[in-house]
């Protein structure tokens, strides 16, 4: 099933999205990826307020590379997902809904995910120019010192994305492994 969904990622929202499914997405999102999570959470834990409100925040796995003149973002292919699992869990649990990147997830994750109602997006890896095609504006918001894994806000316009884990922890990694080898045994 196809999808065309405007953010923010309510807890509505995601609750209706479903392992497997293809979405569109158009709204505003926040970029980071581990060095930028380790900050934030250390603000967390300081009591101090992040650089943007988590609630409802989709959040991409991403190091874009500088644009070129006429471009507004380089090339923005996912990160592996799996470098943030350390961290996904505590901005979940400050609102933080949407996560696109690629790769599996912890079950700490998961289990994160079915507490607060989040949603794994995939974006297809080694695709980062076609998705940047679908950012339409970029802020750099905080840490510019960590250069490609600054924190930045997007507006993108029907993003590719599936669906990999939903908000009850249905993962179409292990559901589409379990349907390929019964099928082919």
């Amino acid at each position: 099933m196809e999808k065309h969904i405007t953010l923010p990622l309510t807890e509505e929202l995601a609750k209706s999205l479903k392992a497997g499914e293809t979405v569109y997405l158009t709204g505003t999102i926040y970029t980071s990826r581990d060095a930028g999570h380790k900050r934030m959470c250390e603000s967390l834990a300081k009591g101090e307020p992040l650089p943007f409100d988590p609630t409802d925040a989709t959040i991409y796995y991403v190091g874009p590379t500088p644009a070129k003149p006429g471009q507004v973002i380089g090339s923005a292919g996912p990160t592996t997902s799996g470098r943030m699992d350390a961290y996904a869990p505590t901005m979940m649990s400050v609102g933080a809904r949407g996560m696109i990147g690629k790769g599996a997830r912890l079950p700490e994750v998961v289990d994160a995910m079915k507490k607060y109602s989040g949603v794994y997006f995939g974006a297809i890896g080694g695709a980062g120019a076609l998705l940047a095609k679908c950012i339409k504006k970029c802020e750099l918001i905080a840490y510019e010192d960590l250069g490609a894994e600054a924190l930045r806000k997007l507006y993108v316009e029907d993003m590719p994305l599936v669906v990999i884990i939903d908000s009850e922890g249905n993962n179409l990694y292990e559901e589409g492994r379990a349907a390929y080898l019964k099928k082919n045994n």
